[in-house]
């Protein structure tokens, strides 16, 4: 499917030895959570890898980080392995049950119903990560599962600690948590947030995460655990059959590849739309002399690059394995120039002026991720989701798992917004089996700099943040400039630059409206990258947790 990119894997300019040490001196994690981080580098301490590690932080992220990501979720994993330079992504995203059907969020007359695939089960597709950890253990892990899961499942038995930011996403949720008793009872206290340090008690999920650990795939996929998710599940008004479990498997996919000013990326393919809209973007980018122009330019730039991107996601991207998508076409070089050429040095497009499908309303707040190298020079970048904070706000009873609203990522009916604003075409439309289109964007970078590993949750803004991420690192700079910049946005429709208060001037803003393009100050907050740099040349290591959360990015030398 991805031909044209078999010549990027036989360029020998991008091996290691071409950058310097072959080795890394030490290990590096960066997570979204310190229980996370440490529950990784306790696996790498025990004789394991970084695959047996992304179990770990996968696994602990599971509990202590329920409103971003969880068993009940899925989630996609770049894989690299250092002993025969195997690039790889698994493909754990969640597949839509085998009832569901492209009107089954309409109503009589065609309209949409108002959270009808965001809260409760019937918003739920069926779940990829405990199939994903599996899967890691029995491919590319050096441990076995109940070893890698071991802090997970004492961490949901004895509990953590709530902080600042798990109360923000109960607050944000509460009503719709409330509707759940048994969410409720595990989330919330006496039905109102939790107080900070209020302990969150999981003794249901340690069952099944040690059902998973002990039996492998049947622990979740087939007897008494699936029986409960499905009689759960449906018991809420959810569609699920134990056929669909049974039937569930992760997918190895090729990622997409591309370069840009010497570099290669590497990122998330098909079911992901985050790979495709990089290349596309980078590509666009790639013959503007972005250094030597006005900042005000240059985000100009930036934003048409991302505006022609996404609207191309909109239009042509979904499951890979239903719909036969341009891969070839939308990363070649020629193509962007194509675009190039529409792009206006000093105005804005009008989105309105592309063709496509039309609509209007932003959001964006949710999803995870960890980035992970190890001695030996493995590495995983993983971006995890349940999608909304807290999924469904729906657990299936006796088994502790939150059930995600990932459906919401189909489209539930065209050129009509998601929870993230993002619109999109008969591609994405809802169908029995089929993944949805993400925007999870886990991406390896290698070049004359070094190899970095970086990703980030923030819904539909997920690949206009790694794209800054990439720019950053191509101008030089380390990690935690690239964690902690301040961010803009743009995803086609709504026709709107939104940007995080610091990333504008005053004076920026007066300009680029004076270009034509519209602006809305989203405050400060949105993105919580973690990335990872080897400067092969000098074989250093350095990690970086966005600042914006209370994530821990470690290095431990040798």
């Amino acid at each position: 499917m991805y031909k044209h990119l078999g010549s990027f894997l036989a360029i020998t300019f991008f091996s290691l030895l071409a950058f310097g040490a072959d080795k890394p001196p030490g290990a590096a994690i960066a997570s979204a959570h310190p229980l996370a981080t440490d529950a990784g580098f306790e696996v790498l301490a025990q004789g394991g890898n970084a695959f047996d590690a992304a179990i770990a932080v996968t696994a602990t992220l599971a509990v202590v980080e329920p409103y971003s990501s969880g068993i009940g979720g899925g989630g996609f994993y770049l894989l690299h392995r250092s002993e025969d330079q195997k690039t790889i992504m698994l493909d754990a995203r969640e597949k839509a049950p085998g009832a569901a059907k492209a009107d089954m969020y309409l109503d009589t007359d065609g309209h949409v119903i108002p959270g009808a695939s965001i809260d409760g089960p019937l918003a739920a597709g069926i779940p990829g990560i405990p199939a994903a950890l599996v899967h890691l253990a029995k491919n590319y892990g050096a441990l076995p599962l109940k070893k890698s899961m071991g802090r997970a499942i004492a961490l949901a038995r004895s509990g953590f600690p709530v902080d600042e930011h798990y109360r923000r996403m109960a607050g944000f949720r509460l009503k719709a948590l409330n509707r759940d008793p048994n969410a409720a009872s595990i989330f919330l206290h006496n039905q109102a947030v939790p107080a900070l340090g209020h302990n969150v008690v999981q003794r249901d999920l340690a069952v099944t995460l040690k059902a998973i650990a002990r039996k492998g795939r049947s622990g979740f996929y087939e007897g008494r655990v699936a029986q409960a998710l499905v009689d759960g599940a449906n018991a809420g008004g959810g569609i699920w059959s134990l056929d669909d479990l049974k039937n569930y498997q992760v997918l190895e996919r090729e990622p997409i590849t591309g370069q840009y000013h010497g570099i290669r990326i590497t990122a998330a393919s098909p079911p992901s739309s985050g790979g495709i809209a990089l290349v596309t973007m980078l590509n666009i980018l790639q013959n503007y002399p972005l250094d030597a122009l006005s900042t005000v330019q240059r985000k100009h730039l930036i934003v048409e690059a991302m505006r022609r991107a996404y609207r191309d996601r909109a239009e042509f991207l979904g499951d890979p394995d239903f719909v036969s998508i341009p891969v070839e076409r939308l990363t070649h070089p020629m193509y962007a120039q194509g675009l190039r050429a529409g792009i206006h040095g000093s105005r804005a497009t009008p989105s309105e002026n592309l063709p496509g499908p039309v609509s209007d309303t932003p959001k964006g707040i949710d999803t995870t991720h960890f980035s992970i190298i190890d001695m030996d020079g493995n590495r995983v970048a993983a971006t995890l989701s349940i999608n909304y904070p807290f999924g469904a706000c729906y657990v299936a009873a006796r088994t502790g798992v939150l059930l995600n609203d990932e459906m919401d990522d189909f489209v539930a009916k065209p050129g009509v917004p998601n929870a993230y604003g993002l619109i999109g075409a008969d591609a994405n439309a809802i169908k029995a089996g089929k993944r949805p289109l993400s925007s999870m964007t886990p991406t390896f970078l290698e070049g004359p700099k070094g190899i970095a590993i970086l990703g980030t949750p923030g819904g539909s803004r997920i690949i206009s943040m790694v794209l800054l991420g990439i720019l950053s690192y191509a101008e030089g700079q380390k990690p935690q400039q690239w964690v902690s910049m301040p961010r803009f946005h743009h995803q086609y429709m709504p026709d709107v630059i939104q940007f995080e208060t610091k990333a504008m001037s005053k004076s920026e803003i007066a300009q680029l409206r004076a270009y034509g393009h519209q602006l809305k100050d989203v405050g400060d907050g949105y993105g919580n990258m973690q990335a990872i740099l080897w400067d092969t040349k000098a074989n250093k290591l350095f990690a970086a947790s966005d600042p914006r959360g209370l994530g821990k990015a470690q290095v431990i030398k040798h």
